[in-house]
């Protein structure tokens, strides 16, 4: 075959600096095809024009974005590629402000220094709610898609149940780690007990109906990127101290109560407040 307007791999290889490896892999993942592929020997040719695309995917890997990513972007018009650049450096920038918060708590424990963060406890008086819930046993692994996906489902759910009548919370009924499963309960406050039960016999799901009986909170309000675990046992920690020093008891499991929009905040945003009944 003879066709000046293509490159051997090798040539395309060297303009958009990448090696014959990447661009087989590329090829495979559908990001970058070549232009024609010999059907007797297998070589691959490769457009010139090609070169901008290719150069583009490595721009994208410099930055840590997934190859399934970048086909996405590779897809969009110009300015939604750029605003689909701009959502994962947010979300990239979010995930590090998080993982530097757990750096520092680790750095602190693993050298015994006394605990950098302070938190303001206060209190509040909750009166009696009627709640939906989902209960389930899970690792510290499973509640970041568990949390969200559940109280999603229950937010539905309050539609048919006279609306939402608060903020959404999750309560640990026990240890939730690496290694123990909970359970864990998320609730969502409804405002018509009756339409819930009414809902509750058509729908037959997983979710049940409770009263949350009036009481009093201590708590403490953290950002997104506090609520990442391990660093979030620190804020139970903290409330945990207040409440002895002040002579109060703890009179049921804690839980954390989400009061803003979690996909619309950003890291060093305040979104939840770590919590305890006492008495």
């Amino acid at each position: 075959m003879h066709d000046d307007s293509l490159l051997t791999i090798g040539a395309f290889a060297a303009r958009a600096r990448l090696s014959p490896k990447a661009l087989r892999l590329y090829d495979r993942l559908g990001l970058l095809a070549p232009a024609h592929v010999d059907p007797a020997t297998g070589y691959r040719w490769y457009r010139t024009e090609q070169v901008d695309r290719a150069r583009l995917v490595v721009l994208l890997r410099q930055i840590e974005m997934p190859l399934a990513r970048i086909a996405d972007v590779l897809e969009l018009p110009g300015w939604q590629a750029a605003e689909a650049l701009t959502a994962y450096w947010a979300e990239v920038e979010d995930r590090r402000a998080v993982q530097g918060a757990v750096v520092a708590y680790l750095r602190d424990r693993l050298t015994g220094r006394t605990q950098t963060m302070k938190y303001e406890i206060r209190t509040v008086d909750v009166a009696e709610q009627v709640v939906l819930t989902e209960r389930r046993g899970l690792t510290a692994a499973e509640l970041p898609r568990w949390i969200p996906a559940s109280l999603g489902r229950l937010e539905q759910a309050a539609e048919g149940c006279g609306g939402i009548a608060g903020p959404p919370y999750v309560v640990y009924h026990s240890e939730v780690t690496a290694d123990d499963d909970g359970p864990v309960e998320a609730c969502l406050p409804v405002n018509d007990a009756r339409a819930a039960q009414l809902w509750l016999e058509r729908q037959r799901t997983g979710a049940a109906l409770r009263v949350e009986p009036a009481g009093r909170l201590a708590y403490t309000r953290i950002t997104k990127a506090q609520v990442t675990h391990p660093l979030i046992e620190s804020a139970f920690d903290a409330v945990e101290r207040w409440t002895a020093e002040e002579g109060l008891t703890i009179t049921g499991p804690c839980r954390e109560v989400y009061f803003a929009d979690w996909d619309a905040s950003s890291a060093t945003d305040e979104v939840c407040d770590v919590a305890f009944p006492v008495g």
